[in-house]
């Protein structure tokens, strides 16, 4: 998957990440804090600050190790809170490191790694299938718009801090 896009819930005013399936068929929110959502934006937009934040000293950390980031997966979605992984490469093994998905994101996008999303917690979190507006682009953001719009955080499994 890749990152979409942040956006405010109407509701809670809480920052919501949209991952997009590479395909454009299937897209999901997940509810992050406000700092995650910062630290998310940044990068996004690559946007130097004058000092590491807390993200950028985990890649510095890793880089220091000489551990690879290899993927990112969110993994599971238990009592409306998503959970994920990290998975690095360090000593010729592969090592999982549990995380917040925000914070998984935030650290794959300042390393270029993939990110993932189990079927289950597609299924789970009943993420949005854009298959009917595919070859619109137009039509599949009208789509996504109406349907945040419209979104109840109860509805597909809010990230709570």
């Amino acid at each position: 998957m890749k990152v979409k896009g942040l956006t405010l819930d109407p509701l809670t005013n809480m920052p919501i990440v949209i991952l997009k399936d590479l395909e454009g068929q299937r897209a999901l929110p997940i509810w992050v804090g406000i700092f995650e959502a910062n630290a998310i934006a940044l990068e996004m937009e690559k946007v130097p600050t004058p000092r590491p934040m807390t993200h950028d000293l985990i890649k510095n950390i890793l880089d220091g190790l000489k551990a690879k980031v290899n993927r990112i997966i969110v993994n599971d979605l238990r009592d409306n809170t998503f959970y994920a992984i990290i998975a690095l490469s360090l000593n010729n093994s592969e090592v999982y490191i549990d995380s917040r998905p925000s914070d998984a994101i935030a650290l794959a996008l300042r390393v270029n790694a993939p990110i993932y999303v189990s079927k289950k917690v597609l299924e789970e979190a009943r993420s949005i299938d854009l298959t009917a507006e595919k070859g619109s682009e137009e039509g599949e953001s009208e789509k996504l718009k109406d349907w945040l719009e419209n979104l109840k955080p109860e509805d597909f499994g809010k990230y709570e801090m």
